[in-house]
């Protein structure tokens, strides 16, 4: 029985962190037993809000970190397709082929715009930031992409992508599938400073290959609740970081042991210190065995080229036999 294709993908960011793990990277884990799965990493996608060259420059690195990343939380290279979007030229030229099926005011209600141009300081949108929605739909179209999985805020750029697919097939001959959301309720990870998302450009992160004493550090310092001044003062379970840490990552084993901290934190008996001590265990608990295999694959010299590689390979191919049937489709050959 054929699997059906998966698309997903990152921005090349440099090291992943907590929030990757949950918003995504557990989940992909799960998913790449039961799909085809390519992980795309978006170094085009990146341009739109970092066009200078100072972070241009840093995106090598970057992808290497986020491979390593990738490979020590568990996914599996011989199940998985890993390759950068601009090895793979052919994604620009179904991008300007779908930039035609596109009207502007169409591309100006994706709601996301306004979010990333407030979160990159952004005032005047550049023409790749407006139409990065489009590039997306490239990319998921030229791998025949046909489930995606999203965020909820993210469900408006699939649209896009099946809105364009019905017009290509409506008006070409039937070439692309209409691809499918798998809407999954990402939690946001509150950062380690209490504001509402965990975020590498805020500095409120715990990246996943933090050392032990890192992880510890950290967790000492983080935000609690704010009115609580005295350990014997009662405390707030209700969006404290440390609480809502223990809740993600804890285990079966230590669901007993979080619920009776609740208790005691709201009836004033138990100090932040020692519930953040015993979060510090949980986290390094978590993290111990991806750092060990990020070590262990780090020390493969060229391991990170070489899938990369590899996966430049099998989605070239794709992509000259995809771009090829859009092209005789439209009469352009």
């Amino acid at each position: 029985m054929n699997r059906k294709r998966i698309l997903t993908g990152d921005r090349p960011t440099g090291r992943l962190h907590l929030g990757h793990y949950v918003g995504t990277l557990k989940n992909r884990v799960k998913l790449q037993d039961d799909y085809e799965t390519f992980i795309l990493i978006a170094d085009y996608h990146a341009l739109t809000t970092k066009p200078n060259k100072e972070d241009i420059s840093k995106f090598n690195q970057n992808i290497k970190e986020m491979v390593l990343d990738y490979l020590a939380v568990g996914l599996d290279p011989d199940k998985v397709t890993f390759y950068r979007q601009s090895d793979v030229p052919e994604v620009s030229e179904l991008f300007l082929l779908f930039m035609m099926l596109v009207t502007v005011p169409r591309a100006e209600r994706i709601p996301t715009i306004k979010e990333v141009m407030k979160d990159a300081g952004i005032t005047r949108p550049s023409m790749g930031l407006l139409s990065y929605p489009i590039l997306q739909a490239a990319d998921i179209l030229l791998v025949k992409g046909e489930v995606v999985p999203v965020g909820r805020d993210q469900e408006s750029h699939i649209e896009l992508a099946r809105e364009i697919a019905r017009s290509f097939n409506r008006e070409y001959g039937e070439v692309f599938p209409e691809a499918e959301a798998l809407i999954g309720e990402i939690p946001s990870l509150p950062g380690t400073d209490g504001s509402a998302k965990m975020s590498k450009s805020a500095g409120n992160t715990i990246f996943l290959s933090d050392s032990q004493g890192e992880v510890s550090q950290k967790v000492m310092t983080m935000y609690t609740d704010p009115t609580r001044i005295h350990s014997t003062d009662p405390g707030h379970i209700e969006g404290n970081p440390v609480f809502v840490y223990l809740d993600c990552f804890g285990q079966e084993e230590d669901k007993g042991k979080i619920e009776e901290y609740k208790k005691l934190y709201t009836e004033g008996k138990v100090g932040d210190i020692e519930v953040k001590k015993f979060l510090v265990e949980v986290l390094n608990r978590l993290l111990g065995p991806i750092r060990e295999k990020r070590q262990i694959y780090a020390k493969d010299e060229g391991l990170v080229e070489k899938l990369l590689e590899q996966g430049r390979q099998k989605v070239q191919k794709e992509a000259e036999t995809t771009l090829k049937e859009a092209k005789k489709a439209m009469g352009l050959i």
